[in-house]
């Protein structure tokens, strides 16, 4: 996949099939506009995803946090098969672009797009003044064609970020991984921790999430770790770990089952499949010796993993 980033100044090679978009939690509605712009490949165009470097809900006020870090989303498109992935700057000379010039400069003259799909809650340029009725006016004068995609529904709803959002605060995962089409992920590299959980036999592998990345309520999840092409089953915790630190910063700690070895530096993408039980003080390390082993004994047991492997 080739990367356009930090820079306005770009010109693709060859005719391009664009999909464009903030891609926040890349859900079942975005997978749909970007399934689309795939198989415009066969017709020889480049499938091409416009994004913005820096949220517009951020930039303009708003929602800080990301259901999907910028490395997770790269990760995501090329696995996806995307060609080109364009990681727009937005800055208020970029944002303060009028419409018609944003078609011009940037869709037609340098991005030379052939096909355009777009929700019906698509904007761009001032004021988010562009939209699809704009495309639709500018197609025959700037030689692209220009598709409607109706919108994923779920239970009567719009598959939407925003109810994604909503489902990972209140820490509903199973909820937030229907609409995702996969479980709630965090990526990121093992970070070395005060190996506690190895000293009481249960050795853990810790992330430290990106400081952007939303996270579900403090707590005990069921989990999953995919290491390489490996699936491992796990269990979580999600917090500060009250019982042994007086740290704040908050991390995400997994026990992974039927797993041997050093994981330190080793990247792995945990996925989070269903919510145990919150975050607790305990009385001192025996206690929570006990409540952990009663967690690992859950989630060896818990029966709703099946669904989730692909």
């Amino acid at each position: 996949m080739y990367l356009i980033e930090n820079t306005t100044e770009f010109r693709l090679e060859s005719a391009s099939a664009v999909a464009i978009g903030k891609f926040d939690g890349i859900h079942l509605g975005h997978q749909k506009l970007i399934h689309k712009i795939i198989q415009q490949k066969a017709e020889g165009r480049l499938a091409t995803v416009f994004t913005f470097d820096g949220s517009a809900s951020a930039f303009f006020g708003g929602e800080e946090k990301e259901l999907t870090t910028r490395r997770e989303k790269r990760e995501i498109f090329e696995q996806m098969g995307v060609d080109v992935l364009i990681e727009f700057p937005l800055n208020r000379d970029t944002a303060a672009t009028e419409p018609v010039d944003f078609v011009e400069r940037y869709l037609a003259e340098q991005m030379r797009t052939a096909y355009i799909c777009a929700g019906s809650d698509l904007s761009f340029g001032r004021r988010g003044m562009g939209n699809y009725r704009l495309l639709q006016q500018y197609a025959d004068t700037y030689h692209y064609q220009v598709e409607l995609i109706d919108k994923v529904k779920m239970d009567g709803r719009e598959v939407s970020s925003t109810r994604i959002r909503e489902a990972v605060r209140a820490g509903r995962m199973e909820a937030a991984a229907k609409m995702l089409g996969t479980p709630y992920s965090i990526s990121g590299r093992v970070e070395h921790g005060r190996e506690l959980g190895r000293r009481m036999g249960m050795p853990t592998a810790n992330l430290l999430p990106d400081q952007d990345k939303l996270l579900p309520p403090r707590g005990v999840y069921y989990s999953q770790v995919l290491l390489g092409e490996r699936v491992y089953r796990g269990i979580t915790n999600i917090g500060c770990k009250p019982t042994v630190s007086d740290r704040r910063l908050v991390g995400a700690e997994t026990y992974l089952y039927d797993f041997e070895g050093d994981l330190y530096g080793r990247e792995i993408t945990l996925r989070l499949l269903a919510f145990r039980r919150p975050e607790m003080k305990f009385d001192g390390l025996e206690a929570l010796q006990a409540q952990m082993r009663e967690d690992l004994d859950a989630g060896r047991t818990f029966t709703n993993l099946d669904e989730f492997f692909r």
